[in-house]
This record gives C-alpha cells, sequence and structure tokens, in this order.
C-alpha cells in the first residue's frame, strides 16, 4: 500500500514502512470497511446487538447506544466519535461500528492502517464523514519535512476534550471511584461484562 501526494513542494510517499514509523502499526490483520462486512464469518449483528444489551428482551428498531451495557458503551463511542467519527447521528451504530465493536471486544487482530485510510478517503469523497486524525496527518507533515511554520493553528477547545461531562451526558456517573450507567450498569473490571 503506498499513497503518493504533494504537499508544499513535498513529495510524499507513504508505505507501509512510513506507517509503521509514524504510528507503530503494521500493515496485517483483518481489513474492515462498508464493502466486505461478512469477512468475519461468526459475526452476526443481531445476535452481537442483542448480547451487548443490558437488557436483551428490548424491542429493537435500530441499533441505538443507549441500551448497551457500560463497556460496550464506552467502545461504541470510541468508534463512533474518534476511530471512525461522522457528522451526526452518533446514537445509532451502523454495521460496520457494530463490526468494528465485535473485533475489539474478541481481540480480533485489525488492520488500523486499512480502517484509518478507508476513513479519511470517505472524508474526502462524502459530506457526512469528519476529516480526523489532525495529530497524524501532522505527523506525516513533521517526517516529510514539510513547512508548517505559517499554517494557522487550531487549539483544542476544552468543549473538543472527552471530560467528566461528556461522560454524563452519555449518561455515565462515578460512584465510588467506578463509572456506572446511571440505570446502574457497571464496567467489568475483568473486561468481560457479561451482565
Amino acid at each position: 500500500m503506498v499513497t503518493n501526494s504533494h504537499v508544499k513542494r513535498v513529495d510524499i510517499v507513504i508505505t507501509n514502512d512510513v506507517w509503521a514509523a509514524i504510528t507503530g502499526l503494521k500493515f496485517s490483520g483483518v481489513r474492515i470497511n462498508k464493502g466486505n462486512l461478512g469477512v468475519i464469518e461468526e459475526f452476526n449483528k443481531m445476535q452481537f446487538y442483542y448480547n451487548c444489551l443490558k437488557n436483551p428482551l428490548s424491542k429493537v428498531r435500530n441499533f441505538s447506544v443507549g441500551g448497551l451495557k457500560l463497556d460496550e458503551r464506552l467502545i461504541a463511542f470510541i468508534v463512533s466519535w474518534i476511530i471512525t467519527p461522522r457528522r451526526s447521528n452518533h446514537s445509532t451504530l451502523s454495521e460496520e461500528d457494530l463490526l468494528l465493536i465485535y473485533c475489539i471486544m474478541n481481540k480480533v487482530k485489525l488492520n488500523w492502517i486499512h480502517i484509518i485510510k478507508d476513513h479519511m478517503q470517505k472524508a474526502i469523497r462524502l459530506s457526512e464523514f469528519h476529516y480526523p486524525y489532525a495529530i497524524l496527518i501532522s505527523k506525516f507533515l513533521h517526517y516529510f519535512e514539510v513547512d508548517i511554520e505559517e499554517e494557522l493553528v487550531e487549539i483544542i477547545k476544552p468543549s473538543s476534550e472527552i471530560n467528566i461531562g461528556s461522560l454524563s451526558k452519555m449518561g455515565f456517573t462515578k460512584i465510588g471511584g467506578r463509572w456506572i450507567s446511571k440505570d446502574g450498569d457497571q464496567a467489568d473490571p475483568s473486561g468481560t461484562n457479561d451482565g
């Protein structure tokens, strides 16, 4: 996988070795994107979603984040806001989101380079996707010694950070040193949160 670009008279050729040097990631593992959601044969989106629910007897109209157990809801938050962010509808998971959550929870080795690159390409073509990874892009520019001295810099605002207010809006509260959902679902320190 080689990506070529030209920025401020600097040729940028991003190879697997460059990805490894900048991110520490290898171009290996399962590739997940909308076009190959059947790549994990044992994944059944309905069965998995029901297993993630605090109340598996709930009626399901969409893949809402609201009814998920605490660990699953936190992973959903990371997937839909940080790893593959979009402009809206963070409260409903796509099939791709569910598959990523499934892989993370089941320790399936993912090709994160492919996932990040695929999302960056979506962000270029489709208005509903954010163009994320500002720090990553900055590292590429630094690696290729692109002069960014006179470029605009955007300071991260407190409203952009994940803080106690963000967790509270997601329905979490901290009691006795543990985060729980306001309706009593606790995170399992073993990471298995079966109930």
